[in-house]
């Protein structure tokens, strides 16, 4: 309810999607370093091994894009603004952004759950993801 209150008030164009997640998102579950302190993650959710207090972020794009289109249910043009158009605009990255010739070509082709299938990084496709080499 609070995410769609905040874009519907401040409109797509000014939402930004961000992760600042820690070694752990996107990996198995297991113990990690965050700088000198032990972190176990389960099931997505970093906490510290001393004292149990929830340690960072295990948030990935492709997670944080599937939630907002699939839970949240708002239409996939305006979160994969949200995931790129939007913050390159705000970062001044005029070479990204947006599929136009004479830009960068950093590409994420998405599957039909919305999962990473492959991914193009400036121009090249990214060996050892899913249909790539």
């Amino acid at each position: 309810v609070a995410l769609n209150l905040v874009i519907r008030e401040a409109g797509v164009d000014l939402v930004s999607l961000i992760t600042d997640p820690m070694a752990a998102a996107g990996g198995a579950d297991g113990r990690y370093l965050l700088v000198d302190l032990a972190v176990d993650a389960v099931d997505g959710v970093a906490r510290l091994v001393e004292g149990g207090a929830i340690a960072g972020s295990t948030l990935t794009m492709d997670g944080a894009l599937q939630f907002m289109t699939l839970q949240a249910g708002l239409p996939i043009v305006d979160v994969v603004a949200m995931v790129s158009t939007n913050p390159a605009r705000v970062l001044g990255l005029t070479d990204r952004g947006t599929i136009e010739i004479g830009k960068r070509a950093d590409l994420v082709i998405l599957g039909s759950v919305l999962d990473v299938e492959a991914v193009m990084r400036q121009g090249e496709w990214v060996k050892g993801t899913r249909g790539v080499g």
